[in-house]
This record gives structure tokens, C-alpha cells and sequence, in this order.
């Protein structure tokens, strides 16, 4: 099955990057407040989007592996933000989008039409982590079915700050089970109550 299939939403088009897509997906990533809680610096050039285009998204198509959407607007199809899954055993699921179009359920509709996709190839659960200070990236974890398994705590990198993560996980076969690699990994875990 090809990932990153093209998938249409009642608002969105969630498809592949292209090349000419680099100027948009730099408006997302140089921005300071959007960037605020990604696994990544903001970008402070065009090629530098260019760069992070090519190696994250374009070679990664090049080899069949993950899912990696733009998020699009019907009324234009340019990129206003991503969703993506990790091709790792951590089927890690992570997604941002510019800050004018925040707070309108599209990340939202955006990650369960992913998460339907998902299930019909038989991808058997996903995973997800957010800030405990990103407490809206929970909401929309919890929108989407996604249930909080446990806490962790690390020295995140490249941003070299001390973070606690809250993991997520939804599992899509039916199997109970919980993805164990952070717990493990990091010195810091706990359970946290009325999450």
C-alpha cells in the first residue's frame, strides 16, 4: 500500500509536499509561536525550508516510508500545516499548523481522517507526545481517541530544555497494549492523575 495517499476531508486536502510547496511550509516552520513546542529550531531561511523539504518530506516519499501530509484548504490546496507518522515502532503522530487557523477543529479533522487511513492498512496503533504546557496538542489527542497512557521527562533536543511529556496512545486493531519506549528510555515517568 503507498502511503501518504491523497485524502479529502468535508475541508481539507490532506496530501504529499511538492517542491513548490517550500515557501508555505516556511511560513510554518520560521514562525516562533508555532514553533514554540515542535522537536525542531525555527527556520530562518527559504533554503533552509527548501533543505528541510527535501530531506523530510520529498526523500522520505522517495522511499515509500511513513505518512507525511500537507494540510490544505479546499479553497486553495496550499499547505497551512502538517500531520505526520513516524515510520518507527513508535507510529508517532505529530502535526502544527500556522496560528491564524488555529482553534477551528483542523488538526482535528485533519489527524482523524489520518487515523482512519491508517487503520484500513492495518497499521495496528499510533502514538503521541505533547508538552504538559501544550495542553490544546492533548485536546486534540483526546478528540481524536487517542487515550493518556503516562508522563515522562527528558532534556529535549535540539532546544536543550527540560520538558514533560504526556503519552498518548491509540490502539487501531483491537489489542490492548501500551508503547513502553519512553517509560523505559528516560529516568523521569509517572503516572499523573485527571489528565
Amino acid at each position: 500500500m503507498e502511503n501518504t495517499p491523497e485524502i479529502q476531508t468535508e475541508r481539507l486536502i490532506l496530501r504529499r509536499f511538492v517542491p513548490e510547496d517550500a515557501q508555505a511550509l516556511f511560513r510554518l516552520l520560521s514562525d516562533e509561536q508555532v514553533n514554540t513546542f515542535l522537536p525542531m529550531l525555527p527556520l530562518k531561511s527559504l533554503a533552509k525550508a527548501e533543505q528541510h523539504l527535501k530531506r523530510h518530506y520529498l526523500e522520505g516519499y522517495a522511499n515509500s516510508s511513513g505518512y507525511r501530509y500537507a494540510i490544505c484548504l479546499k479553497s486553495d490546496n496550499v499547505p497551512v500545516g502538517y500531520v505526520d507518522v513516524a515510520d518507527n515502532d513508535s507510529n508517532d503522530l505529530g502535526y502544527a499548523l500556522r496560528k491564524e487557523y488555529w482553534h477551528n477543529g483542523i488538526v482535528t479533522e485533519a489527524c482523524a481522517a489520518v487515523v482512519e487511513k491508517l487503520k484500513d492498512n492495518g497499521v495496528p496503533y499510533i502514538t503521541a507526545t505533547h508538552d504538559v504546557n501544550n495542553p490544546r496538542s492533548g485536546n486534540v489527542m483526546k478528540r481524536i481517541g487517542m487515550t493518556y497512557c503516562y508522563s515522562y521527562g527528558e532534556l529535549w533536543q535540539p532546544k536543550n530544555i527540560k520538558v514533560i511529556f504526556r503519552m498518548y496512545q491509540l490502539n487501531l486493531d483491537g489489542q490492548q497494549r501500551i508503547y513502553e519506549k519512553y517509560r523505559e528510555m528516560y529516568h523521569v515517568h509517572f503516572v499523573e492523575v485527571n489528565v
